[in-house]
This record gives structure tokens, C-alpha cells and sequence, in this order.
């Protein structure tokens, strides 16, 4: 039998060879920065989910550090009510994300929401703290992220901001990682890149790859692997709670041919994840345990209801309208994977693509 590592090398090292043996690390010089850069000098306290709600590890219990290398995302951070603000992301998703990146020595990185600082420490080992930007909205999070980084060796330019409008005293840009959720691509970044830079970004429910063009532009399609961040944020944004709001004293009602059930496909959950940005969802069941209602809601107040056979809706926009006709050109494109999707990015408007025909728009 193997034995199990119990120092931090150890563990690093472990993690670092799970990454290469499911495919998410390919190269040897990120495989190296996972078995070097030290996960635990970021998450010193951390919170990881389970049935009966979040488990909080400090560094005084016997679990902590082992846990800190699982392949898990650990909760780091909440708001006054205890909904989750920031958090290390899934190594596997993080090696799959840098690996996409594509970056080669003397590229010029800008990360766009710090967080803890690991990801960031990992650009620095592979391409030099003097070729990494990071950028977080969250003054408080960005100071203590570079302290950590400071204190692991690691020394970017960490900076406070809106990473929506990029940096453009930093560019032009090789290469800009995002580690927090995107409705689309803000048209900054890509004007501040060197032509064939590579944009990774989440957006939606999945993660794009996209090389830079001239004038602003960008293309590329979305990685296969379903993706779900905090979406980004401005400190006086309200995101849609995951609670339903109560029903509005106004709607419209209209038959609608579609069912619930058809919202508990993940294919169409990373379709309505485009169509309709931020929107949350909740089901309701029957005695039986049959789902027989959907209710949508988004951050700016629009909401809709199925049920029986009618939609009803309210709120600046019509959910279930757009949801049908996305559906429709879903279906009629074959019922398409993550990766069977292409974005483009122009300054002016942002298109999703399925096989040479157009999908959506997005917001």
C-alpha cells in the first residue's frame, strides 16, 4: 500500500499528480506550480459544503489540512447573513482553466477577481510576479490577498477595482483569466490585448476560450466541463436571493406549451444561463414528489411561474418569453453541448453560435 503523505509537500505533490492523472494538468510547468505553490498559505480558515450546510475548518483541527488539498472549493469568505462572498475554486477547474490559458514565458497576465490570492500565487510561479496583474473589487479581500502573497513569496500587482473595465495602464494584455461568474465579456478587455491574446472567462454556466482580434474583437468556444462561480460583483450589487420573491400584485398570463421538467435538463440549464443571465430557479412538487411548477426570477425584479400549463410573468422582462424562444433555436440546433457552442465578441454586441447559425444574443 501507498503510503498517504501527511506533510504539506506531500499533499501538494498528491494533488498535483490527481490533476495530471484526470487530464486537467497537461504540462509539466503547471503541473510544477501545483506541486510548489502552497494552498494552505490562502486559506488559512475555510468553510466546505455538506449535507447539513457548511463544515468550518481552522488550522488547529485535525482535518484542515488535508482537506485543504482535496480537490474542493472551500467557502472563504460570507456576507452578514451567511450567503458565501468568496472561495478557493475547485483545483481541477483552476487547472483546467490555466491550462487553457495557453500562456508561454514573458506573457503579460491580468486575473480578474483575486479572491485569496492562490491563483494568482500559481500565474506568478509559472510566468513571473513581474507579468501578473490581479484585480479585486473587494478592497479588504485584495489587501489581505496580497499580504498572503507577500508572505508566500509571490509579489504581482494586486490592485482594487472593477476588473470590468480591465486595466488598461497595465496593457496591452497577453492573456486575462477570470475567476468569477460573467453574464458576457466585458468589451474592455479584449480592446486592451495584443492581437491572438486568449481571454478564459466564466460565463454563464460554462467557462469560453477566446482569441483576441483586431478592433475589439474576440472568438472562441466554450470548454466542455460545466462551470458555476460567483458572479461578479460590484459592492452595492444585489444579486437575485434564493429565496422566490413574493408574488407580484401585477402579471400576465398566457398558456405556454412548455413543461417544468424541462428546466432540470443540464443542457438547458447552460442555455437558460446565457439567455437569462443571473436568473435563479426553484421547483415545486406534488404529493408524489412530481415537479409541477417552475418559478424564475432574476436580480432586477423580473419573475415567471409555470404551472398547469400557463406562464405568468412580470418585472422588467418577460422570463418564459425569452426562454421559449431560446428553447426553439436550441432544439432546432440539435440539442448542442457546452462545447458545440461559439462565442463571438464584438464591441457593439455579443452573439452565441451553434454550427454556423446563430443561438442568442447575450444581454
Amino acid at each position: 500500500m501507498i503510503p498517504v503523505p501527511s506533510s504539506a509537500a506531500g499533499l501538494r505533490l498528491k494533488l498535483a499528480d490527481h490533476l495530471r492523472s484526470t487530464g486537467a494538468l497537461r504540462s509539466d510547468r503547471w503541473h510544477e506550480a501545483f506541486a510548489s505553490v502552497p494552498r494552505e498559505a490562502f486559506v488559512r480558515a475555510f468553510a466546505v459544503g455538506s449535507p447539513n450546510g457548511p463544515v468550518h475548518l481552522e488550522p488547529d483541527d485535525a482535518r484542515w489540512l488535508h482537506t485543504v488539498y482535496t480537490d474542493d472549493s472551500l467557502l472563504t469568505q460570507f456576507s452578514a447573513d451567511g450567503v458565501p462572498t468568496s472561495s478557493s475554486t475547485l483545483p481541477t477547474l483552476m487547472a483546467l482553466m490555466l491550462e487553457a490559458l495557453d500562456v508561454a514565458d514573458g506573457d503579460r497576465v491580468l486575473e480578474v477577481a483575486t479572491g485569496t490570492g492562490y491563483n494568482a500565487a500559481l500565474l506568478s510561479h509559472r510566468v513571473g510576479d513581474e507579468n501578473v496583474t490581479t484585480i479585486e473589487v473587494d478592497p479588504d479581500l485584495a489587501r489581505a490577498a496580497e499580504q498572503r502573497l507577500n508572505r508566500a513569496g509571490y509579489r504581482p500587482t494586486v490592485l482594487s477595482g472593477d476588473g470590468r473595465a480591465g486595466h488598461p495602464d497595465g496593457g496591452p494584455h497577453d492573456r486575462i483569466i477570470a475567476t468569477c461568474g460573467f453574464s458576457s465579456i466585458p468589451p474592455a478587455w479584449p480592446a486592451q490585448m495584443n492581437p491572438g491574446g486568449i481571454i478564459v472567462c466564466p460565463v454563464g454556466g460554462g467557462v469560453v476560450r477566446l482569441v483576441v482580434e483586431e478592433g475589439g474583437k474576440a472568438a472562441g468556444e466554450f470548454l466542455p466541463d460545466p462551470a458555476f462561480f460567483m458572479p461578479v460583483r460590484e459592492l452595492t450589487d444585489s444579486p437575485a436571493t434564493s429565496v422566490p420573491p413574493p408574488l407580484p400584485d401585477t402579471c400576465t398570463s398566457r398558456p405556454c406549451s412548455l413543461e417544468p421538467t424541462v428546466f432540470t435538463d443540464d443542457g438547458v440549464h447552460f442555455l437558460l444561463s446565457l439567455a437569462v443571465p443571473g436568473a435563479m430557479q426553484r421547483f415545486t412538487y406534488g404529493d408524489s414528489g412530481v415537479i409541477t411548477a417552475v418559478h424564475i426570477w432574476q436580480p432586477d425584479g423580473s419573475w415567471a411561474e409555470l404551472r398547469g400549463g400557463i406562464a405568468r410573468q412580470a418585472g422588467p422582462r418577460r422570463i418564459l418569453d425569452t426562454v421559449e424562444t431560446a428553447l426553439a433555436a436550441y432544439e432546432a440546433a440539435g440539442k448542442p453541448d457546452r462545447e458545440d457552442y461559439r462565442l463571438t465578441v464584438a464591441p457593439d454586441q455579443q452573439r452565441a453560435w451553434v454550427g454556423g447559425k446563430l443561438l442568442l444574443l447575450l444581454a
